[in-house]
């Protein structure tokens, strides 16, 4: 009888990572294609004014964004809303909840007027919790330094 030395075997022994690295590949890419990002809203292209005080609103809730343009349209989310249809989805939040933050983004070059206008839309929605979206401009510490 003939014993067989390990050079004679016919396979060798291993893992065939070719599979796992392909579910892992597509498993990457489909989360990267499904998700969806945070603060849409606040990626449009508003220029905002600077500040050198105040602070930052911590969000328990979800915050609704008002971008008023400079030529004084506004806009929630990816929806251009003209006054009336504005106090309409202002009231729409506020049955919901009457805490829920407003911040209102205006373009550096509107007029003051338009910022007014989102206000008053606020305010006929008796929403209460309504914030002046800006830029800090660096020149104070973060909120709680030095603590």
């Amino acid at each position: 009888m003939r014993v067989r030395r390990p050079s004679e075997f016919d396979e060798e022994i291993g893992f065939n990572l070719t599979p796992i690295i392909d579910c892992l590949l597509f498993l990457n890419l489909f989360f990267m294609l499904a998700t969806t990002f945070k603060d849409s809203e606040k990626a449009l292209d508003v220029n905002l004014p600077e500040a050198k005080s105040g602070r930052v609103e911590s969000l328990e809730t979800k915050e609704v964004v008002i971008n008023v343009m400079a030529d004084g349209r506004m806009k929630v989310g990816d929806r251009i809303l003209d006054m009336d249809g504005l106090v309409a989805h202002l009231k729409q939040v506020a049955l919901a909840d009457r805490n829920t933050p407003i911040t209102i983004r205006g373009d550096r070059g509107t007029e003051f007027q338009n910022a007014v206008r989102a206000m008053d839309a606020c305010s006929r929605a008796q929403l209460k919790r309504v914030a002046v979206g800006i830029l800090d401009d660096g020149s104070r510490p973060p909120v709680g330094a030095g603590k």
